[in-house]
C-alpha cells in the first residue's frame, strides 16, 4: 500500500509507529500512546467481513487501523471528544490511506446515538476509561487522565450508547479491569447486552489478572463462555507465544 509522503502529516513532538503489519500510527508520547490493551482488544473481536464497526473513544485511532490491518469489517469510524487526538487519528488514517475505510469523527461518546443514529453498527469496540473516583492516580496531563479516568464519560455512558447504535444482534467488544467484572455483567445486562464471551488477562501466570475482555451481544440469550487465561509473559521481557501470535509476530 502506498504511504502519504507528506511530511505535514506528522506535527512537531509527534513519532510515526511501526505496527509492522504494513500500517502506521501517529502519536504524541506527551499525550497519550496506545498499549497493549488496545491491541488484544483487535485479536479478542470477531467481526463478519461485511459489518460497519463504530470505536468508542478512538483516542489516536489505533483500534481501527488495527482492525482494519486484519481484514475484519467493512467500514471503520472511530469516536473521539479530544479534538487534539481526533485530528491525529485522522491524520494516521491518512498516513496509511484508508481515508475510505475509516472515518474519524471528534464528538461525544454521550451523545453516540444523536451523532449516528439508532441501530447504525453491526458492532462496537470500545477501550474506555478504567478508573473510577480515586482508584488509581490521575496522571495530571489532562488528554491521559481523559483516557485512564472516567472524567468525561463513565461505564454506564459507554454501555448505554453502545446499546442505542448497536442493531439487533449486534456485538459488543470491550477491554475493561478485572475489578468492576460485576459492575460491567450489570450494567451491559440493564442495557439488554448479553454477555457472551470472556477472557482474562494475566502478566504472568502465577499472578492476579489486570484485564478482562468481553464480548456481549445486543438482545442475546442468557449464556457465556469464557476462554482459556491469556498469559503475558513466560518471563521478564519474554512474551508468551499466545501474545506474539496476537502481535503477529510468530
Amino acid at each position: 500500500m502506498e504511504r502519504n509522503p507528506q511530511t505535514d502529516l506528522v506535527h512537531l513532538g509527534e513519532r510515526v509507529d511501526d505496527l509492522q503489519n504494513g500500517f502506521y500510527v501517529i502519536q504524541n508520547p506527551e499525550k497519550f500512546c496506545f498499549g497493549m490493551d488496545a491491541v488484544l482488544l483487535s485479536g479478542f473481536a470477531k467481526i463478519r467481513n461485511n459489518a460497519r464497526v463504530l470505536d468508542m473513544g478512538t483516542g489516536t485511532g489505533i483500534i481501527p487501523i488495527l482492525l482494519k490491518s486484519r481484514e475484519k469489517g467493512t467500514h471503520f469510524t472511530g469516536l473521539e471528544i479530544q479534538k487534539e487526538c481526533a485530528d491525529m487519528a485522522s491524520r494516521s488514517v491518512a498516513y496509511n490511506g484508508l481515508e475510505s475505510a475509516i472515518d474519524i469523527v471528534c464528538g461525544d461518546i454521550k451523545e453516540a446515538a444523536e451523532i449516528f443514529g439508532a441501530a447504525s453498527f453491526d458492532v462496537v469496540t470500545s477501550n474506555p476509561p478504567y478508573m473510577i473516583g480515586e482508584h488509581g492516580l490521575r496522571n495530571p496531563y489532562m488528554a491521559k487522565a481523559i483516557a485512564r479516568h472516567e472524567v468525561l464519560c463513565t461505564l454506564e455512558d459507554v454501555v448505554s450508547q453502545t446499546s442505542r447504535v448497536l442493531k439487533d444482534r449486534g456485538h459488543f467488544f470491550m477491554v475493561h479491569r478485572p475489578f468492576r467484572l460485576a459492575e460491567i455483567f450489570q450494567v451491559m445486562m440493564k442495557y439488554k447486552l448479553e454477555p457472551k464471551r470472556m477472557q482474562l488477562v494475566y502478566p504472568y501466570i502465577d499472578r492476579e489478572p489486570n484485564m478482562v475482555l468481553i464480548e456481549a451481544c445486543k438482545g442475546g440469550n442468557s449464556r457465556i463462555t469464557v476462554e482459556r487465561p491469556l498469559i503475558v509473559y513466560e518471563k521478564p521481557g519474554e512474551y508468551t507465544k499466545s501474545i506474539l501470535e496476537i502481535y503477529e509476530m510468530v
